[in-house]
């Protein structure tokens, strides 16, 4: 088992968050995440960094632990911007990224309300924002490939080629994953997490190749 973990950047100043990472990165954790809010709102804190941006200062404050982001909202970016923004992030630091990737909020929810502000275009439609992961997922395959496309040939390749999972918070999500990602990140203490895991599954049995599937897992702890 590999522990991973994700430091918040709503109630800690860079200082801080640096000395964790560096912190985490003596301990021997897998890899250090981090959240992709674009202010402390929705999780309770005074003030956030902007995830990419957290994740470059990372990549140089530390030499080994890998980075990766638990999740990135699908809906904060589009999706190119996206696929770019993690493959820049794994170019700098030289290790593998996990590009975690969820859905987002519906409208008018808690935790839509900072794309809200800014003026973001959301949407209601549970299968419009499944839809949207799909895309980032379709995307990063393209890009970092190793015989992708010549219109791709000057976009960031990173090396080892980032892991690509999904925070999946339904049945619907898993099978995505299964079918598209690296792997998927379930709530432990979730009711109906057994059918999550086991959803995504059967959909990662139905791929060809060998490419191992990975089920991860996460609590939060404050």
């Amino acid at each position: 088992m590999i522990i991973d973990i994700s430091l918040s950047a709503g109630n800690c100043d860079w200082t801080t968050l640096r000395s964790a990472a560096q912190e985490a990165e003596r301990r021997g954790y897998g890899a250090v995440h981090v959240l992709d809010h674009l202010a402390g709102l929705p999780i309770g804190g005074a003030t956030t960094l902007e995830a990419f941006a957290l994740l470059g200062a990372r990549a140089e404050a530390t030499t080994t632990i890998e980075l990766g982001t638990m999740v990135a909202n699908a809906f904060n970016r589009q999706p190119g911007t996206l696929v770019s923004a993690a493959a820049s992030v794994g170019v700098i630091s030289g290790r593998r990224f996990h590009l975690g990737v969820g859905a987002g909020a519906a409208p008018g929810s808690s935790w839509a309300r900072e794309q809200e502000i800014l003026g973001h275009d959301l949407v209601d439609d549970l299968a419009a924002r499944h839809a949207r992961v799909e895309r980032v997922l379709e995307l990063a395959a393209e890009e970092w490939s190793n015989d992708r496309d010549g219109d791709f040939s000057t976009f960031p390749l990173p090396r080892p080629r980032p892991l690509t999972i999904v925070g999946v918070n339904s049945v619907a999500l898993a099978r995505v994953a299964g079918r598209l990602a690296d792997g998927s990140n379930v709530q432990w203490s979730k009711p109906n997490r057994d059918d999550q895991l086991a959803a995504a599954d059967a959909e990662a049995a139905r791929r060809a190749g060998d490419r191992p599937f990975l089920r991860t897992a996460y609590e939060t702890f404050v």
